[in-house]
């Protein structure tokens, strides 16, 4: 037997066989335009980050609008975007050991790479690597500002992994990434200003000193979804690295912004009422296989009813008060954190209005390595 499709080109959303990821077309090129119009205004440069969505096709739509190239996290997530034609991708993490470097460094015959260090070692396995292979990467030395996970104490440990770089003329110093992920989810307005701001200062003061040493650093990369109203003014980027804006999600939603940049929702689970239970419940069929929850439990989009109680293949909601649902009832769901939930779809549905309109695989599903 072979399974048919969830939905094909030109289905109703009704048609949709559940649980189905989906992504609404006309908040999504809404999203894009927004951000896009909002990094160029400020004259920095966009490069978002791919493993939130996982999808070459929407990476290329973020291109074709304006983006400089796509931020990876892994280094076998990049693949299957330079299959599709990503010609510029930037490694926004580190590499543990030797065999990534060697694959970092075949992936530089493909496309212009770039990778963060924090450790002389690894210096020495993209410079082994990419001798081997007669390739070149960009190397980015990332700096912590806050987030006290990847990253270097400041621009003494700076200088003395760029005097370790020196020597090897195939791996160029391209500049600084500073990343602070927690910054993105405090939820109160001006919490997320103050400690965006704290971040950038303390960004600045290393490029000062890079400065007053007579390092240039041509790029400074960075940012996310959360933070990006503040940073495009922070005067320490040049290129932005937000990623969840194009679909958004529960966790984000709950941030609280003032005249912020706003982004809608775009990404939803398609789910059906598959029991009635005792009447005083609906379970659909969308679980943990489905959603992931580590940000908390989805919300019900457009329908009086909360999401309550998630196990491996089902969901209990709870309707309120005043409020039936039927079984076989199409819910949409906006998932609590959009990026592992990507990674728990092969395919990612299309649709503008009520119509099916492409079909995008999700490639780089599980590629973590």
């Amino acid at each position: 037997m072979i399974l048919p499709p969830a939905a094909c080109l030109g289905d109703s959303l009704a048609d949709i066989d559940t649980p189905a990821l989906l992504l609404d077309l006309n908040a999504f090129e809404r999203n894009i335009a927004t951000m896009q119009a909002a990094v160029s205004a400020a004259g920095l440069a966009l490069r978002p980050h791919a493993k939130a969505h996982k999808t070459p096709a929407i990476a290329l739509a973020q291109i074709a609008a304006g983006a400089v190239g796509i931020c990876c996290q892994k280094v076998s997530e990049a693949l299957p975007f330079i299959e599709a034609g990503v010609k510029n991708i930037h490694i926004s993490n580190q590499i543990g050991n030797a065999r990534k470097a060697a694959l970092l460094a075949e992936a530089a015959r493909h496309a212009q790479m770039s990778v963060c260090v924090d450790h002389a070692m690894q210096l020495g396995w993209l410079a082994e690597a990419t001798r081997e292979a007669g390739t070149k990467l960009d190397v980015f030395v990332e700096i912590d500002i806050g987030q006290n996970r990847c990253g270097v104490a400041g621009s003494a440990e700076v200088l003395r992994l760029l005097e370790a770089l020196a020597p090897h003329g195939q791996l160029r110093f391209a500049g600084l990434q500073a990343y602070q992920g927690r910054v993105q989810h405090l939820r109160g307005h001006v919490e997320r200003l103050e400690a965006a701001r704290h971040a950038s200062d303390r960004a600045a003061v290393v490029l000062t000193t890079l400065a007053n040493a007579g390092v240039r650093c041509e790029t400074v990369t960075g940012g996310g979804t959360g933070s990006v109203e503040f940073d495009l003014q922070a005067g320490v980027y040049t290129e932005m690295q937000a990623g969840s804006y194009i679909g958004m999600d529960v966790d984000y939603a709950r941030n609280e912004y003032d005249g912020a940049l706003h982004f809608e929702h775009a990404l939803f689970l398609a789910s059906r009422v598959m029991s009635l239970g005792d009447g005083t419940r609906a379970v659909v069929d969308a679980g943990l296989k489905s959603l992931a929850v580590d940000s908390g439990l989805p919300w019900v989009w457009q329908r009086e009813a909360d999401y309550t109680v998630i196990s491996d293949e089902h969901g209990t909601v709870i309707p309120r008060a005043g409020t039936a649902l039927s079984l076989n009832e199409l819910l949409l769901l906006v998932p609590g954190h959009c990026d592992p939930t990507f990674n728990l779809h092969d395919e990612l549905v299309c649709f503008r209005d009520d119509r099916v309109e492409a079909i995008w695989p999700i490639a780089a599903r599980g590629l973590s390595r």
